[in-house]
């Protein structure tokens, strides 16, 4: 049987076992009261410079009416009282990857690609999605399946079908490199190990890995711009680069011409330069961005998503350059931040196991290396909203917006752990989570 048709077998068996969550998006909607009132204590609408104070947040059907300072709700609908907490627009994770469930190590990701099947993944995959929404992140961008194909497009279909609770979705299915240079790497010529990525060579054959991708239900194209990544007397971070620049500026041009957006993995200066020089949309990680990379990134106008979650994570693990390469991001952050670069909060979920660390863990990174706590919030609310193209729809709470609002018991903007601690998550008009007291 095709791959793709067990990997939605797969995520229907999910919908079907699953008693924790067994009621669906949809029989929720059904169950919800057409009209919803929430009283806000403070406001963090993602527009104002200051927290607005006992608002009123009224919601039709999925779809934000109305923001005020009403002194009462009307009367005949469902009132939801958030008084005492702090209410945002929901997160968004600009960088994640729900078919992998940690990789500090080639043994942990070769473990996965081999002894696990793409629907296994697939289930395991749902279960993430739902660990997202728990934590208050209502949209994602998933940046490549890891080996498990066009599994993605199968898992956000299910959450938008309401099969399965999870963030609303943008995939990027298989991130693509030049043959031979992604795991699984390192097996002997007479075996057939899977591949984590899509083997793309050539001008044309990038052409044609972009349709056949678009095809297949990618919204992003991702590709692998650079490996290993080294530090040379001029302190700057290098790195090998993968493609030609024809073969690049051929991905990301029929990317484009498509209507869809490219994501470069670049890591090393090197790999950073040629992923600007091709055009794309997003530089993924960055850690060796110079000074002179950060003011063509910003002229640009390309965004940046750092993953500093990950890169803090493996790099105890990993050894080697890892730790150093942490630190040096950091430096470059910093940097970024006075340069007006747009930052998007991204995690790299998935190089990190779900269940370990809380994706929100980003916003204290970001607070620590230079944002106020506002800005550190609207890198993982306005932001990612513009980068996903989604500006019209999600990032503040004003009316005609998606109704996709978290609330906290404290104050994010005294303290911005708060938001790892998610007491009340709303989706679409339906409420997720609610342990608000």
């Amino acid at each position: 049987m095709p791959q793709r048709f067990l990997t939605a077998a797969a995520i229907a068996i999910v919908a079907l076992i699953s008693t924790e969550f067994s009621t669906s998006a949809q029989e929720k909607e059904k169950a919800s009261p057409q009209k919803i009132a929430i009283r806000a204590g403070r406001l963090i609408d993602g527009k104002s410079e200051a927290p607005i104070a006992n608002a009123l947040i009224l919601i039709e059907g999925d779809h934000i009416v109305s923001v005020t300072t009403a002194a009462a709700a009307p009367s005949g609908i469902q009132l939801i009282d958030l008084s005492k907490a702090t209410v945002l627009p929901g997160f968004s994770d600009a960088h994640t990857h729900l078919l992998l469930n940690g990789d500090i190590t080639s043994e942990d990701y070769d473990a996965q690609l081999l002894k696990q099947s793409i629907p296994y993944r697939a289930i395991l995959s749902a279960r993430n999605a739902r660990i997202a929404l728990d934590h208050g992140f209502t949209s994602m961008r998933d940046l490549e399946t890891e080996g498990a194909m066009y599994a993605d497009v199968d898992i956000k279909t299910a959450i938008a079908s309401g099969e399965v609770p999870g963030p609303r979705m943008q995939v990027a299915t298989r991130a693509m490199t030049p043959t031979g240079m992604y795991p699984l790497l390192g097996y002997s010529w007479e075996l057939q190990v899977p591949k984590g990525v899509q083997y793309v060579d050539g001008v044309d054959g990038a052409r044609k890995a972009v349709r056949e991708q678009v095809m297949y239900g990618a919204d992003w194209i991702k590709y692998y711009s650079d490996r290993r990544y080294h530090f040379e007397p001029d302190g700057v971070l290098h790195s090998m680069v993968n493609f030609t620049d024809e073969e690049a500026k051929a991905l990301v041009d029929e990317t484009h011409r498509l209507g869809k957006k490219v994501a470069a993995h670049a890591i090393g200066s090197d790999g950073i330069a040629a992923a600007l020089r091709a055009g794309v949309d997003t530089i993924e990680h960055g850690d060796g961005l110079t000074d002179a990379l950060i003011d063509e990134i910003a002229k640009k106008g390309v965004f940046w998503v750092p993953t500093i979650t990950v890169g803090a994570y493996v790099a105890p693990g990993r050894g080697g350059n890892w730790t150093r390469m942490v630190d040096l991001e950091k430096a470059a952050f910093q940097k970024a931040l006075k340069r007006n670069v747009k930052i998007a909060l991204g995690t790299d979920a998935g190089g990190f196991d779900w269940k370990e660390i809380n994706q929100a863990k980003e916003f204290e990174y970001y607070a620590n290396y230079g944002m106020t706590p506002m800005q550190a919030i609207r890198s993982g609310t306005v932001v990612p909203a513009e980068l996903l193209g989604w500006s019209d729809k999600l990032g503040t709470i004003e009316s005609g917006k998606w109704a996709d609002l978290v609330a906290v018991s404290g104050d994010p903007l005294k303290d911005i752990t708060e938001l790892q601690r998610v007491k009340f998550v709303m989706k679409a008009g339906s409420v997720y989570k609610n342990e608000i007291h």
